[in-house]
Parts: structure tokens; C-alpha cells; sequence
């Protein structure tokens, strides 16, 4: 069995397809973790989906922002940018079984002794409390109001984690650190302005795997969502999106469960027309 850890994919059909080619990828023996942005920026959102679903429970994906904002844009909840490329998703035929399976995806999940999740994780939650708050929005994207959840899903506030936080408020939070999260204040509080890379940390502020004694240190965390950041294989972090719809790589990591030796593997991809 071998296990991989992938990257933001972003509707970049074409190098999944060679990424799992180049792998050898078997969903009978092998699984698949997508560190979420399944979709969008990309040319080809439905066949990702349909891709990563005919994988069956071979593969398992965490949400992204851009998965979040395709459930939104698909139910009236959130205007399409002029960034988006969702259209082939939006119209496609077997668009509400692929949305459908999109909202019933995970938002963080452990195995194999890693922490997977899109974007960061506070620095006050612990591996177990990020598993349980993230369930919550996995409760609300799933239940019978989910859409109402996503109509009041975005905002900037609260930016910062309280244990007395309730209803959306809450769910709010949740959603910005697991999806959002570059950079943060020593206390916790979010940033949410600034997308250029480590070193561009606004002042007060440091990249949230970076926060001293972050109640996750002792954890090994995966995540995407940081393009400029790119490939970072820290004994601790591993930051798996290197930018693969703005022309870089699609990226995986081959975890070795028994030495610990962990191999990069990538793919080049075709680049978007319009970076962003």
C-alpha cells in the first residue's frame, strides 16, 4: 500500500491524471489524501470531481475555500467572480451529484499520524480540538440547512478563536482558520489581506505554523492553500501547494510509513491564462 498527500489540484484535470499515472496509483491498494481547492481557477472542475469520485474510499479530500465557494456560487449564496471557472461544473449534467459529494467531504482529518487541513490551524487548538471544531462545520454542510450555513459563511469577524463563541459566529472562525489562514498575531488573531509568502508577514504578524508554542507543535500538519509559499518540508509542517494552476507543479508527497524517508513527486501543469 502506499499513501499519498496532494495538493491544490484547482480543476487542473490533466495533471491529476498524470500525477496518478506517474504513481501507478491503484485505488485497491493505494490512498489518496487532497489537501482541498479541488476546484476552480482551473479548466476542468467536473472532471476533477468525477475523477476523485471514481477513486471511491481510496481517496479523501478536506475542503478548501474555493470548493466552498463553488457549493455557494452553485446555490445563489455568493456571486462568481470574474476569476472563477466553474461553468463546466455549474452546467454540467451530473452537476448536482458532484456538488452534492463536494459538501459531504471532510474540512481536517487525521491518519497515518498527520494532521491534514487546507489553509492552518489556530495556534490555542490542539490536533483533537481541530478535529472536533471542524466536524461542527462538516454537521452544517451536511445537514438540512446548509444552505442557509453558506449564505452567512463569509466574513472577516470574529478573527480571532473564543471558546464562548456560538452559532455562526463560531462556525465563522472555524471556517476561516481551516480554509483561509496565512498569517496570524502570536494571540491568534487572523490576517486575511495578505497572500505573498513567508517573509511578507504584515507587521504584528508571523505565518501561524511559525506562532511560538502553537498548541499543535508536537503534530506533523499538511496543507495547501499557500501558492507563493510553495513546497515546504519541515520535520513538522509540510506545505503541499507549489502553484500548479499558475503554472508551477502539482504536488504529492509518498509517505513512507516504516523509515520516515517521505518522497516529493510532481507533475508540471498547464497554466491559467489570468493569475490570482
Amino acid at each position: 500500500m502506499a499513501v499519498y498527500l496532494l495538493g491544490d489540484i484547482q480543476g487542473c484535470g490533466a495533471a491529476l491524471e498524470r500525477l496518478l499515472r506517474k504513481v501507478d496509483f491503484s485505488p485497491s491498494r493505494d490512498e489518496l489524501f487532497v489537501l482541498g481547492d479541488l476546484v476552480n481557477r482551473g479548466p476542468d472542475s467536473a472532471g476533477v470531481l468525477r475523477r476523485l469520485m471514481a477513486l471511491g474510499h481510496s481517496a479523501r479530500c478536506v475542503l478548501g475555500n474555493h470548493d466552498l465557494h463553488a457549493l455557494a456560487v452553485a446555490t445563489g449564496s455568493r456571486k462568481s467572480s470574474r476569476m472563477d471557472t466553474l461553468q463546466d461544473l455549474l452546467q454540467a449534467p451530473d452537476s448536482g451529484t458532484l456538488l452534492d459529494w463536494l459538501r459531504h467531504q471532510r474540512m481536517a482529518i487525521q491518519a497515518h499520524g498527520v494532521l491534514m487541513v487546507h489553509a492552518g490551524v489556530l495556534p490555542s487548538w490542539s490536533a483533537a480540538q481541530t478535529l472536533s471544531l471542524a466536524a461542527e462545520v462538516e454537521a452544517a454542510l451536511q445537514g438540512q440547512g446548509w444552505r442557509g450555513f453558506l449564505q452567512q459563511m463569509y466574513g472577516n469577524q470574529s478573527a480571532a478563536w473564543d471558546d464562548g463563541l456560538l452559532g455562526m459566529d463560531r462556525l465563522r472562525v472555524i471556517v476561516n482558520a481551516l480554509t483561509r489562514l496565512r498569517f496570524c498575531t502570536p494571540e491568534g488573531v487572523m490576517e486575511f489581506d495578505t497572500k505573498d509568502g513567508a517573509l511578507a508577514a504584515p507587521t504584528g504578524c508571523m505565518p501561524w505554523f511559525d506562532v511560538p508554542n502553537r498548541q499543535t507543535a508536537s503534530a506533523v500538519i499538511a496543507f495547501g492553500h499557500w501558492s507563493t509559499l510553495g513546497w515546504l518540508g519541515r520535520t513538522d509542517v509540510w506545505a503541499m501547494d507549489s502553484g500548479c494552476v499558475w503554472g508551477g507543479c502539482l504536488s504529492a508527497l509518498l509517505l513512507d510509513l516504516k523509515t520516515q524517508q517521505h518522497r516529493l513527486i510532481q507533475v508540471d501543469c498547464e497554466p491559467a491564462q489570468t493569475p490570482g
